[in-house]
């Protein structure tokens, strides 16, 4: 009995400590790592991109959270989240709107030069964008005598073109300023418009879930519309190199069509951080990198 007692004393003692301290290798470890948070905003569409690099850090091992701010990117300014990634065209408008760069490539490395001092960025995702894209019928195609933006611009300014209501969509497609969009409440009445004829075109984007089969997304081969590829933005010297490449990890896995797949399912009403993990379950990290 008397050796019992100290036993079961030393174990209640460990299991006290352990439950409130967090400490994995004992009282005397070291401290379990701090969560890191990732920025964003209360958008399904954004949220779901945090998941995706939060679950990217944690699959390396690093705690991570997302953290929903009004402003992403002023919180990592301040330093209320340590990782916030967006879009790159869209950071490139608020860190230098009088930039010209459109190709993905131009935008990314004007980005670079044009960050606040303490903020960096991970790698771009090159197979993954998210931009405006521009929806004909196969009719209206067949009649620019092809399949790319640059025909609108040659038909400019006579073209009626729709889009949804507030959401965004450049007014210019290279040398062509366009006319005013006529605005529509959803997707549904904006292609309904465009298959009677009521528009000759409609802006979408690029991973849109929800674009007709029979309408005719125009490509962009010679980058008229400014590149929009998803990256992460961090605090510089506050993410150790493993971390930094647990980020970079995303941008070699993910592409449109994944993208537009999962932002499908986050219309058919399925959690942002469900979907997240899912797709990272069918393309684990680190395969082939």
């Amino acid at each position: 009995m008397r050796l019992s007692r100290p036993r079961a004393s030393y174990r209640l003692r460990l299991a006290f400590c352990l439950a409130a301290v967090g400490i994995v290798a004992g009282c005397g470890g070291t401290p379990a790592l701090p969560s890191i948070p990732v920025g964003t905003t209360g958008e399904p569409e954004a949220q779901l991109v945090a998941h995706l690099y939060t679950a990217a850090l944690r699959f390396y091992g690093n705690p991570a959270h997302v953290q929903v701010a009004d402003d992403p990117l002023g919180a990592l300014d301040s330093g209320e989240v340590r990782v916030a990634p967006g879009l790159t065209g869209e950071l490139l408008a608020r860190f230098a709107p009088d930039s010209a760069a459109r190709s993905d490539v131009q935008v990314y490395r004007t980005l670079l030069s044009a960050l606040p001092e303490g903020v960096a960025a991970g790698d771009y995702t090159t197979s993954a964008e998210d931009k405006p894209a521009i929806a004909v019928t196969e009719r209206t195609a067949g009649e620019w005598d092809g399949g790319d933006v640059a025909a609108l611009a040659r038909s400019c300014p006579d073209i009626a073109v729709g889009a949804v209501r507030s959401e965004p969509r450049p007014a210019r497609v290279g040398t062509c300023t366009l006319p005013d969009a006529r605005e529509f409440p959803d997707d549904d009445a904006m292609f309904g418009a465009l298959r009677s004829g009521r528009i000759d075109a409609a802006w979408t984007s690029t991973a849109a879930p929800d674009v007709p089969s029979e309408v005719v997304v125009l490509s962009d081969k010679t980058s008229l519309i400014r590149a929009e590829n998803v990256v992460p933005l961090y605090r510089r010297n506050e993410l150790n190199e493993s971390q930094v490449l647990a980020l970079n990890e995303i941008a070699g896995v993910l592409d449109t069509g994944s993208l537009a797949d999962m932002r499908r399912q986050l219309a058919e009403g399925t959690d942002p951080g469900l979907v997240a993990g899912q797709w990272l379950e069918e393309h684990p990290l680190g395969v082939g990198h």
